[in-house]
């Protein structure tokens, strides 16, 4: 049964292209160590009618957007797999150590997710 870990993150618009890179980099290593998809995605129409709107799920600030993305695995073992040796490779290691993440890390929301309908 595929797994996915999903993330939502309120990024000031500023700081997308050092997210991005940072996303790019980690993305690479998710890749290498079994992750079968890595998306990141910035919004775009989030002005919505109905339902609550990721804005208001994540009080969005004044020139903030919302980036929304997951990670997908073959299964929920695969998963805790991949993530612990992601955790351990020296190059998230220092990548963390040596950036300055371009957004409030307390704000992030993320979990993971069994697959219901894979159409």
């Amino acid at each position: 049964m595929p797994y996915v870990d999903g993330f939502v993150i309120p990024v000031p618009k500023k700081h997308l292209g050092t997210y991005r890179t940072i996303a790019r980099k980690a993305a690479k290593v998710w890749r290498e160590h079994g992750a079968l998809e890595v998306l990141e995605c910035s919004g775009d129409d989030l002005a919505t009618k109905f339902g609550k709107s990721f804005p208001k799920l994540v009080k969005l600030k004044r020139g903030e957007t919302v980036v929304f993305s997951w990670i997908r695995f073959k299964s929920r073992a695969d998963r805790d797999r991949v993530n612990a040796k992601v955790m351990k490779d020296p190059r998230m290691n220092r990548m963390m150590k040596n950036v300055k993440m371009p957004f409030e890390v307390k704000r992030m929301t993320y979990g993971g997710f069994k697959v219901m309908v894979n159409g």
